[in-house]
């Protein structure tokens, strides 16, 4: 099934919405008022598509293709102090590289999943996401609620939110069958190393190296 592209369909339909435009004016400046008014709501109805699917595509850049499971982002820890650890999150598949300062006794990653109805799977649509935010928590719920927190962004917004969109007029986009949040969290230790991958159910970490897993055994 070839990989559904938004972009090229909206130009086509564009395309036909700007002859149709001419078509309207053509028949209008011959005063054949009917079918200038049929060619024009034929014209309108193709620009209004061909926006709404380009807003969609623009949208969707945003978000990540989710086909099968697959790595979301490696993290690694170094101590700094008393609950307090140097995390340095590389990207999948760019390999891009951050660092933040978390404090707390875990880490936590989360992302927003968009998953399409079988209708839209036919024509390649794939579910989505994209990860939202690295944060520390403690592992006291007392603790949780008093001391300092350490949350991060790791989304860049679209100018259209789909997300937002789906959930305030779901009658707007029916090919959306589901929209939720996953989250994952383990413990930080100093040198331990994690892998985090996203399926359709959701976010997944597993330790990488000796420490995590030492910290991972200790932490359940």
């Amino acid at each position: 099934m070839p990989e559904f592209n938004a972009e090229t369909i909206a130009i086509v339909l564009a395309a036909c919405g700007g002859l149709a435009l001419a078509v309207a004016f053509r028949r209008l400046f011959r005063r054949r008022f009917v079918p200038a008014t049929r060619s024009l709501f034929a014209a309108l109805l193709l620009l209004a598509v061909a926006g709404a699917l380009f807003l969609i595509a623009t949208n969707l850049h945003a978000y990540t293709r989710l086909t099968h499971e697959e790595t979301v982002a490696d993290l690694a820890f170094e101590a700094q102090g008393p609950q307090q650890f140097l995390a340095t999150l590389t990207r999948a598949p760019s390999g891009d590289v951050e660092t933040f300062l978390l404090k707390g006794d875990e880490w936590q990653l989360d992302a927003r999943v968009l998953k399409w109805r079988g209708w839209a799977n036919l024509l390649g649509l794939d579910a989505r996401y994209r990860i939202e935010r690295v944060s520390g928590r403690y592992s006291e719920v007392e603790q949780e609620r008093s001391a300092q927190r350490t949350v991060y962004g790791l989304a860049t917004m679209p100018p259209v939110d789909l997300w937002m969109l789906a959930r305030a007029n779901p009658s707007w986009l029916p090919f959306v069958d589901a929209l939720y949040g996953s989250a994952t969290y383990l413990p930080m230790a100093d040198g331990a190393s994690y892998r985090v991958t996203i399926s359709q159910s959701g976010l997944v970490a597993r330790p990488l190296n000796s420490a995590a897993e030492t910290a991972s055994r200790r932490w359940q």
